[in-house]
């Protein structure tokens, strides 16, 4: 069985070294969305007009917006309403993200249960990141919510690989050739996609947790966002010394302080999961 495992970590290490790595590529909308949000000419209106054309999509917008983490003084009942409460580079964001779903499905069972798992995960540490961006950082919570949603963005190819070859491995080992092979392939998918240069090196860093810089970044928005949402399991990050965790003190964490006991905290939390899902 390891053997398989190294011929996985083989020939998608020399796809990537010889650029013949097949990429996802963005869904259609979100391409469309933030074509909108790049051009300098683009008003509300077609950001509302592309949107619209997903209703699943334009749905979750205005759920988004009448959260009680945007809720203003009446409830929003359309989409046009939505996009000017949440500004245009927001509800880009937001859109683009949460079209990316699409993408975490797959034919056989066992392969789409992980993309789903993942994806959950992804949302899950969205929610926190934009809390945590809001509360403790100058860093714009939009941009929080996206690097969280793709934080884990080259789980895909490496599933797909499975998919594709019909390859019998073990969860264990998959999640060995995953955890080794996704941050180097996620940053690769981020540049492709031509995305903000500071979210591209969000998988690369997320979970350095020896990782030194001068200021807070969004790698230190996930990886806390992860530390906290593993929190009192069995997961392996439970045992590193948080005290020597420096994106803690960037954010002005305390290592030591359980954020769930946060009563305010942690229901800004708790809705921001929530309302990606």
């Amino acid at each position: 069985m390891s053997n398989i495992v190294e011929t996985i970590k083989s020939d998608l290490t020399e796809a990537i070294e010889n650029d013949k790595l097949v990429l996802p590529t963005l869904p259609e909308v979100a391409l469309q969305v933030r074509d909108i949000a790049e051009s300098e000419e683009s008003a509300i209106l077609d950001l509302v007009r592309v949107i619209s054309n997903d209703t699943a999509l334009s749905a979750r917008i205005i759920r988004v917006c009448n959260s009680p983490l945007f809720r203003g003084s009446r409830a929003i009942e359309n989409l046009n309403m939505a996009v000017s409460r949440l500004g245009m580079n927001y509800t880009s964001n937001l859109a683009m993200g949460l079209a990316m779903e699409q993408m975490f499905q797959a034919t056989s069972d066992m392969i789409d249960k992980r993309l789903r798992a993942t994806w959950q995960t992804s949302t899950e540490v969205a929610g926190v990141a934009h809390v945590l961006a809001q509360q403790y950082t100058r860093l714009k919570p939009d941009q929080a919510t996206l690097a969280g949603l793709v934080h884990l963005i080259g789980v895909l190819p490496i599933l797909r690989y499975v998919e594709d070859r019909d390859v019998q491995i073990s969860s264990i080992m998959l999640d060995n050739v995953i955890e080794e092979l996704h941050p180097r392939i996620g940053s690769l998918i981020l540049e492709k996609w031509d995305f903000p240069r500071e979210l591209l090196n969000v998988p690369l860093e997320y979970a350095r947790f020896d990782r030194k810089i001068p200021e807070a970044d969004y790698a230190d928005l996930v990886m806390i966002a992860n530390l906290q949402l593993v929190a009192g399991t069995d997961h392996p990050w439970n045992e590193i010394d948080k005290s020597t965790v420096s994106a803690f003190g960037r954010l002005g964490l305390d290592p030591e302080v359980d954020l769930n006991e946060e009563e305010d905290l942690n229901a800004q939390m708790e809705a921001a999961m929530a309302l990606l899902k």
